[in-house]
């Protein structure tokens, strides 16, 4: 766990990690060391065999999280190569990764969510990325990802235009892939985990894997053989089919 204070928590529990943006009085916006931080929980939950599904949210009910701090952006001390790495490092994480938005989002921080397999909101919140507004380029990794996760109708209005889009409309569009009231996130979220966790760890890796290479159109068959064969001989499928004829739950293999 690491420290409390920090504006980066971690957390794991059995098979559950948690990554709490810990700077509501800033809107949980992330300085160059945050973003250190941020990358150096990842590493831990993926080093954690355990784990078989990650949270992260925000503290507080306004913000999940304002992006890259503008006063570094000011100062030179932040890049967008920087930013770049956390959100390519948080798409790249094998297990689920579920983003419970407890409030709006703004900027970079609207990508974090991006990377997410699952992003629950709460009605009341918002999105609005201002980067046309400061005359900020996103970096291509960003653009390519909300072409690919949204259209490119749906991300010119939101880089090119800067719109503000409300919680209904993210879920439309297909930002949100879940919506709740503000008093209901935790136990949605939690419901979410319950129903992944039982899943065959290595078979959600490889599938997590799987759909984003497709969307991203860089998929690579003999891979694709391998993983499948991988999955097959970890005895997770003959434990699952088992574990049907039996009526029970299965015991399958770690991550």
């Amino acid at each position: 766990m690491s420290n409390t204070g920090a504006p980066v928590v971690l957390t794991m529990e059995g098979a559950v990690a948690r990554i709490l943006l810990n700077n509501p009085a800033k809107h949980n916006s992330l300085t160059a060391v945050g973003i250190d931080l941020f990358i150096d929980c990842l590493n831990q939950v993926e080093a954690n065999h355990d784990i078989r599904v990650l949270i992260i949210t925000g503290q507080g009910e306004k913000t999940f999280c304002a992006g890259a701090s503008l006063e570094e952006m000011s100062s030179g001390d932040m890049t967008g190569e920087k930013f770049e790495t956390l959100t390519d490092r948080v798409a790249a994480m094998p297990m689920p990764v579920i983003c419970a938005l407890n409030g709006s989002v703004y900027g970079g921080g609207s990508e974090v969510a991006l990377c997410c397999d699952f992003r629950i909101g709460v009605y009341g919140m918002r999105l609005k990325v201002p980067a046309a507004e400061i005359g900020l380029c996103y970096p291509p990794n960003g653009i390519r990802r909300y072409v690919k996760r949204l259209g490119v109708t749906t991300a010119k209005r939101i880089l090119v235009a800067a719109e503000v889009l409300d919680a209904e409309m993210l879920l439309r569009v297909g930002y949100l892939t879940h919506l709740v009231l503000q008093d209901e996130l935790e136990v949605e979220t939690m419901k979410l985990v319950e129903t992944l966790l039982p899943l065959a760890p290595q078979t959600v890796a490889a599938m997590k894997q799987l759909c984003d290479q497709m969307a991203d159109g860089n998929l690579d068959l003999a891979k694709v053989l391998a993983q499948t064969q991988r999955c097959h001989t970890s005895g997770d499928l003959k434990e699952g089919l088992l574990a049907r004829r039996e009526n029970r739950e299965p015991n399958f293999s770690r991550r």
